[in-house]
């Protein structure tokens, strides 16, 4: 626990002038009145208000609210009472003890409808004096970061609590550090298998890069001081829920996912912010669309930067922040920077918002709404800065990503309403389809008979409901001109081994590639999802070609949608002979199981994520592991016999563990690289055959319990 006056001297680095007995008095008290209290994990419970209180002291914040913060759980759980607080440390920091203890004691994150009016009240508190709920994200903020010691229920019920509340309302108060930091302790808790993919990723990435950040800021550095400008430049890789955030949002991968390392430069003035965008394009292709001026145009809570994204080295888009170090205080602090110390007075930040107004102009529409619930959705409007919610003309909500378009809003509402689209209005006022829609609008979806999506489409949906609906119908468009050159291909591929291409022959075909019927196995001929080889192979494999080359792993599965990736599943490792089945994963494509894998049960509650799937016929390259169980005689010689015999069946040996070692004999997991499933049973056959082998399994790992994560 810090120490009163290491606490002081935290308030004395920006405050000389600081109240240093007043600072003690309240370290005391709030001491003293939670004497015998302790944390769930063991602590005295005093730790905790001291922790709020030097989370406070980073804003620079006054005597009034670092003391509040030593006494904010005072008049809730101790002997201590309004009337003693105020009689001890005066009127303000009574009221502001009082009103921290009020909104601790809201429920904001319950689903009764007591809610609106909980929100209301939040800001009726709010609006009387804003370091109230400065004092309560501080507070949250520690509790989050000592999380662990609570149980899980109430872990998931504090994470949940922050992600849709605390972490939002932070973002809107211009305390973007904050807003990343209880957002990623918030996924942390809520999806922590997600959070650790994004962390492997990153360290694979920066194996497989270097250090990225060094280089571009050494880069960047130079191309300044080549252009005579004074200025600081920080970077940093940003976090890991921001990282997954863009992932859910884009529906893209990691691999593909851009600008995942953030760029700051702080300049001496507002003229070197724009010398300073000058030289970075100069040096680097700015990205189109990825440019905004909240230095002409700032925002409500006095935001004020440049923002662009370029293409740095080797092509990674990078983001790139410009701005003032006044400008940067009012970025970090936000509206908290209104009562920001710099050498024991108040610091005079020219950006800085007037908290009254800003306040007042965030609640004066709130206001107006008499219903509770309309309010409610007035607020949420506000805080998801990140989500757009927008109305149909009979006043129902949609929610959608930030950069969504009215093609979006149509396949939100009905994917017949999506394929039927010709036009919007926003607000009443007719729109091209590619417009971006914005909070609160209101979107009435133009439809006509007979319109079917167009590829551009494409390009212009966000969503990966509608992006997938689009693919499905051209697909389903097209289906009928595959057909008819499947055919064509069909019958002279068939003409050149002497034979006709019957519909019964077809049918055979299509059953033996386990296809529904001869129009699908046509259709993916004409696609080129099957060749005339497959096809020949299927009913007359005597008589079929010669391709003279093994099929490339990378077409290996039939049934996949144009340009769809799969991978084996490392946990059943199918081979090409085998029943396969696909689940499809965002941002990872499809992965491939062998039918009877246990680990599919987990997804036996979502058919949509199945996908009909089968090998393709012909000779597959020695390139597709299995793993191998095998219990052998501690004999001199056995292992290299072993080796041998199955480098005679032409596998390769790719990893060999020992994983149990006995006076008399050895049990080890040997990797072997396969052709087909034809080529294993071979080879366990022959190793079943000989005397020193006591057993040979094939080694699958065990499904694990719960359910899977997307």
């Amino acid at each position: 626990m810090i120490a009163a006056e290491d606490l002081i001297a935290l308030v004395r680095n920006y405050n000389p002038k600081t109240n240093a007995k007043r600072l003690a008095e309240a370290y005391e008290f709030g001491k003293e009145m939670h004497a015998g209290q302790y944390r769930h994990s063991g602590e005295p419970y005093f730790t905790h208000p001291v922790a709020v209180a030097a989370i406070l002291t980073e804003q620079r914040l006054d005597d009034a609210t670092i003391i509040t913060a030593l006494l904010h759980d005072t008049i809730e759980d101790t002997k201590a009472s309004y009337g003693v607080v105020t009689e001890k440390f005066g009127d303000e920091v009574a009221m502001l003890v009082d009103g921290v203890t009020k909104l601790t004691n809201l429920q904001l994150s319950s689903r009764e409808t007591k809610q609106a009016e909980n929100f209301r009240k939040l800001f009726m508190a709010m609006s009387k004096d804003l370091r109230v709920i400065l004092v309560k994200l501080a507070d949250r903020l520690h509790n989050m970061r000592t999380i662990k010691a609570m149980r899980q229920e109430k872990q998931v019920q504090k994470a949940r609590e922050t992600m849709d509340i605390y972490a939002p309302l932070a973002g809107r108060m211009g305390m973007q550090w904050m807003r990343e930091e209880l957002e990623d302790l918030a996924f942390r808790v809520l999806n922590p298998e997600g959070r650790q993919s994004i962390i492997r990723r990153f360290i694979t990435l920066q194996r497989e890069t270097g250090d990225v950040i060094h280089r571009i800021t050494g880069d960047m550095r130079h191309e300044l001081e080549k252009a005579g400008i004074e200025a600081e430049v920080f970077g940093r890789a940003k976090k890991p829920y921001s990282i997954w955030r863009k992932m859910q949002e884009k529906d893209q991968g990691f691999s593909r996912l851009s600008d995942i390392y953030g760029f700051r430069i702080i300049t001496k003035s507002e003229e070197d912010c724009y010398r300073t965008l000058g030289a970075i394009h100069q040096r680097w292709r700015a990205v189109p669309g990825r440019f905004k001026d909240y230095i002409s145009q700032p925002k409500t809570n006095g935001y004020r930067s440049i923002h662009t994204t370029v293409s740095g080295r080797d092509g990674k888009r990078v983001e790139v922040q410009i701005r003032t170090r006044q400008m940067h205080d009012v970025a970090e602090t936000g509206v908290a920077a209104h009562w920001s110390y710099r050498d024991g007075v108040r610091s005079e930040n020219p950006f800085a918002v007037d908290p009254a107004k800003w306040i007042a102009g965030l609640t004066e529409q709130f206001d107006a709404e008499e219903d509770h619930e309309d309010f409610l959705e007035a607020v949420k409007l506000e805080m998801y800065s990140d989500q757009v919610f927008c109305f149909t003309p009979k006043g129902d909500v949609v929610k959608l990503p930030r950069g969504a378009t009215p093609i979006d809003f149509a396949y939100a509402i009905h994917t017949r309403i999506g394929h039927a689209c010709v036009g919007a209005k926003v607000d009443a006022i007719r729109v091209p389809l590619w417009t971006r829609l914005k909070n609160g609008q209101s979107v009435d979806v133009i439809t006509a008979e007979g319109q079917t999506p167009q590829v551009s489409w494409l390009d212009i949906a966000t969503t990966g409901k509608a992006r997938t609906a689009i693919r499905r119908a051209l697909r389903e468009a097209d289906r009928e001109r595959f057909i008819k050159l499947g055919r064509e291909l069909a019958r002279s591929a068939f003409d050149n081994v002497g034979r006709k291409a019957t519909d019964k022959a077809l049918e055979t075909a299509a059953r033996h590639l386990r296809l529904v019927d001869r129009s699908e196995l046509l259709a993916r001929l004409g696609s080129a999802e099957l060749t005339t080889h497959d096809v020949i192979q299927a009913v007359y494999p005597e008589l079929a070609p010669d391709d003279g080359e093994a099929i490339s792993p990378r077409r290996a599965v039939v049934g996949l949608e144009p340009g769809q990736s799969f991978d084996r599943a490392p946990c059943c490792q199918p081979l090409p002979g085998e029943r396969i089945v696909g689940i499809t994963y965002r941002g990872k494509g499809v992965v491939v199981h062998a039918i009877d894998c246990d680990t599919l049960s987990r997804y036996e509650d979502n058919p949509e994520r199945w996908v009909d799937l089968h090998w393709h016929s012909g000779t597959h390259p020695a390139v597709y592991s299995a793993t191998l169980e095998l219990t052998i005689g501690n004999d001199a010689g056995v292992l290299g016999r072993i080796c041998t015999l199955i480098g005679e069946k032409k596998a390769n040996i790719s990893n060999l563990e020992f994983a149990d070692r006995k006076p008399d004999f050895y049990r080890l997991m040997i990797t072997v690289e396969l052709r087909d499933i034809e080529q294993l049973h071979s080879l366990m056959l022959m190793l079943e055959a000989e005397s020193d082998v006591a057993s040979v399994e094939r080694s699958r790992k065990k499904a694990v319990s719960g359910a899977a994560s997307d």
